[in-house]
């Protein structure tokens, strides 16, 4: 898919999900902190991936302190998280709309890596490049 939609991304951000809520690391951090309000979640990761997308403003929130409040959250977590929005993105967008994606994403994760641990995160593809003169 070269342009993403509404239904495009509602089946990235649900997608997602289904397989984080699967996943042996990601699922139980996920499952402790949201339990009963699934529903509630996905439908604001719509609005915010819409928002970044397309535009559509309908997100407002603080992504940083909700993700601050989490409990038991290792590098090995955020690996697991970009491993997996890579593939999705991957799957149903055109190679240009899934890096855009995929930088997003990385943008978010560095601001919550370097919360909780204080240091850049290996993934940080933007710090590799910057050292090795790319």
């Amino acid at each position: 898919m070269h342009t993403p939609t509404t239904d495009s991304i509602t089946a990235l951000v649900h997608g997602f999900y289904a397989d984080v809520r699967a996943d042996p690391l990601l699922g139980p951090v996920f499952e402790d902190a949201l339990r009963d309000h699934w529903e509630s979640h996905l439908a604001r990761m719509v609005d915010f991936w819409s928002t970044v997308v397309l535009g559509s403003k309908s997100f407002s929130g603080n992504v940083f302190a909700k993700h601050m409040a989490l409990q038991g959250v290792t590098p090995a977590h955020f690996a697991a998280w970009v491993r997996l929005w890579g593939q999705h993105t991957e799957r149903l967008f055109a190679p240009e709309v899934a890096r855009e994606l995929q930088l997003v994403a990385h943008g978010i994760a560095r601001n919550l890596f370097r919360g909780y641990f204080g240091t850049l995160p290996a993934f940080d593809s933007t710090e590799k490049e910057a050292h090795s003169g790319h």
